[in-house]
């Protein structure tokens, strides 16, 4: 994805992102859907960062859109810049790598924000020629992987970016067989709500999974589409929906 972002100063209004074009990833697929206002903070992109390499990110930065414009742009700047320098090499340690970028981004989240501004954030490293992930999944709501056997969940390897500049992150490394399927999702599409349909209120995780579990993994951007349409459908897009956002990883060959 090219996800390239104009920031306002103090005399001009925030415009939003342009539309935004994945990378095309040899054997396998990436997309992305959103629904709603973009009022908050979801922000995704995507670069290739080696020639069998692809490297994605989705991160759900804490506060409404028209006021944290300028850390956003912080972290789309280190996300590309630091990503491609560290991802570029072919003998690289990719799990060494992943740490470096996601320290680093959170490091710089706190410099631009001059303190605490948490921003959970999946953030992977797709081998075309090995058909493997390599991620961190920094207080992010769990990546979710299917194959054959089922759907696993990618779950938390440390704590959201933004709060402390010291913080841990593990960044493990996964395979994804031919026709697997990874699917993440925003915060907004879990807290979805309609109060006629679940006393909690909420779509959740197990809906997300139940979805996922009943759609077709031949094309990434339907898949996305049809996560998000499914929650809209729960919801009825009442009030109690933020920003969602969804996006896909497939392994076609």
């Amino acid at each position: 994805m090219r996800s390239l972002f104009r920031y306002r100063s103090q005399e001009t209004p925030a415009i939003e992102p342009l539309p935004a074009v994945f990378p095309l990833v040899q054997g396998a697929e990436i997309a992305a859907a959103v629904a709603g206002q973009r009022t908050a903070g979801d922000f995704y992109d995507s670069l290739r960062v080696s020639p069998e390499r692809v490297l994605f990110g989705l991160m759900d930065l804490a506060g409404r859109r028209e006021d944290n414009g300028s850390i956003l742009a912080a972290a789309q700047q280190t996300f590309r810049t630091l990503g491609a320098e560290l991802f570029s090499k072919v003998d690289i340690n990719e799990s060494d790598a992943m740490t470096e970028l996601s320290l680093r981004i959170n490091r710089n989240l706190i410099e631009v924000s001059h303190g605490v501004h948490p921003c959970p954030a999946f953030i992977g490293c797709y081998h075309e020629k090995f058909g493997t992930l390599c991620y961190t999944n920094a207080g992010h709501t769990p990546g979710l992987l299917r194959d054959s056997r089922g759907i696993v969940e990618l779950p938390s390897t440390g704590l959201p970016l933004g709060l402390f500049s010291h913080a841990t992150l593990e960044a493990p490394t996964v395979g994804m067989a031919k026709g697997a399927g990874l699917l993440l999702v925003s915060r907004g599409v879990l807290e979805c709500g309609s109060e006629s349909h679940d006393p909690d209120g909420e779509f959740g995780l197990e809906r997300v999974k139940e979805a996922f579990g009943h759609t077709s993994l031949d094309r990434a951007q339907p898949l996305c589409e049809s996560i998000l349409d499914t929650a809209d459908k729960f919801s009825q897009v009442t009030a109690f929906c933020d920003d969602r956002t969804a996006l896909a990883l497939m392994r076609t060959a």
